[in-house]
């Protein structure tokens, strides 16, 4: 049997102009196209503000997916801070968590370490180094912690470490009762807001040890001080302010009064601050009403209504994951961010999503 040619009434003269015509037709169809249609949008870095009931646990997710945890919440219950946890790892798409930073040797900070080794695999453990309270609970909760992390990798952190997140600028401000001076690419600038602070007492239990950050994506950037109380708020930002302006503030000690002076957060002007508070634990009235009244604030998210008195603060129930009598909560409030800095944050509980436009 003979097959006849492909193109057996076309001479090779007039036939690759013809595919010549066709291509050029197809390069200008595409450079029409708009750019998303040719390449998809990079994906965003994702922070949860995981609801555990009044403690910490805050899971950043970059691009590539590399992550790091602050804090894990609380001991007990089954494991169900360490389950809610999971469930934001599933959301991101991950299922390692290659950092986890203990900013102090609190129950509701360091307590889910020992559940959640059990579940998840952990690349390195970042902490302070030492616990420095003199009470039975903490030293408990300190060997404790030791022991769940025992051969596994650990570092002790100081102000000025950077830790390595492929895609971000994680820097360690304060650390162990210490602070830096300056961060490099910002200015430290006079902060007006110092003036009028009233000298706070000195803490002597683990809170002002914490570590906190400021974590950097692009041009966005977002601080988590920990539970770092006033003494030791104020002479990181005073005379000078090396933070800057950011665009997320994580209410430090879950929105309590023996933190969030209005030297700290006022000077960083935040345009979207979470308040990771529980219906009974912190998310203190002066504390929101600082917050809330920050220049250029925007929005302030809460994980739960607050419900320990009728001077209570709280912000509209739309911007809050757990509000009072909801029969089942565990609500994660989500931020993705993009390094031009724009943003949104989404109530995992009703779908709101709020969009924040580049400062």
């Amino acid at each position: 049997m003979r097959f006849a040619p492909v193109f057996s009434s076309a001479s090779p003269r007039r036939l690759f102009p013809a595919l010549l015509g066709a291509s050029c037709a197809l390069a200008a169809l595409f450079a029409a196209l708009p750019a998303a249609a040719q390449s998809p949008q990079p994906r965003p870095l994702l922070i949860y503000a995981v609801d555990v009931e009044g403690g910490q646990a805050t899971l950043f997710v970059a691009p590539g997916g590399q992550s790091l945890l602050v804090d894990t919440g609380w001991p007990g219950n089954e494991g169900r801070d360490a389950q809610r946890i999971q469930a934001a790892m599933r959301d991101a798409g991950i299922a390692r968590i290659d950092h986890v930073l203990v900013t102090h040797f609190h129950t509701d900070h360091v307590g889910g370490v020992a559940e959640l080794v059990k579940r998840v695999p952990i690349g390195e453990f970042l902490d302070h180094g030492l616990n420095r309270e003199d009470s039975d609970i903490t030293r408990t909760d300190f060997a404790a912690y030791l022991k769940a992390i025992e051969g596994k990798p650990r570092r002790i952190l100081h102000p000025g470490d950077a830790i390595d997140i492929p895609g971000l600028k994680t820097f360690v401000l304060t650390a162990d009762g210490e602070h830096i001076a300056a961060i490099p690419g910002i200015q430290p600038a006079p902060n007006p807001f110092c003036a009028s602070e009233p000298k706070w007492a000195g803490d002597d239990t683990e809170n002002p040890r914490s570590i906190g950050i400021l974590l950097t994506f692009g041009s966005f950037k977002v601080l988590d001080l920990g539970d770092l109380t006033k003494d030791k708020e104020i002479p990181l930002v005073c005379p000078l302010n090396p933070i800057g302006a950011v665009d997320l503030y994580l209410a430090t000690h879950h929105g309590f009064n023996l933190s969030n002076s209005r030297a700290i957060v006022h000077a960083i002007h935040p345009r979207v601050a979470i308040m990771d508070n529980g219906a009974h634990k912190a998310g203190s009235p002066e504390a929101w009403q600082t917050i809330h009244e920050s220049p250029g604030l925007q929005d302030l998210w809460m994980l739960h209504t607050a419900e320990d008195s009728d001077a209570a603060h709280n912000s509209p129930e739309a911007l809050i994951a757990n509000p009072k009598g909801l029969a089942t909560d565990g609500f994660w409030l989500k931020v993705a961010a993009r390094p031009d800095g724009t943003f949104t944050v989404t109530n995992a509980r009703n779908g709101l999503t709020r969009q924040y436009a580049a400062r």
